[in-house]
């Protein structure tokens, strides 16, 4: 399973699930990222945590434990 964790600065790639439960998993669906919905990695802060992605053509900010429940392809 790879993970949006696991891509690389510079790279899209697409969601193909999501993993959470309960308010986890509904606060990621309101920031936009659903299946099929592609994501493009911009930066990664030094310490790995947090990832900046460009999402349906805004910027958004991800934390190290929210980008491990995006499954990706």
């Amino acid at each position: 399973m790879k993970t949006l964790r696991d891509i690389k600065v510079g790279e899209t790639c697409r969601v193909v699930k999501l993993h959470g439960e309960g308010a986890i998993k509904r606060r990621i669906m309101d920031m936009g990222i659903t299946r099929g919905t592609e994501i493009h990695v911009v930066r990664v802060a030094p310490l790995g945590d947090p990832v900046e992605v460009t999402v349906r053509g805004y910027s958004l900010s991800l934390r190290h434990d929210d980008a491990e429940m995006i499954e990706v392809e």
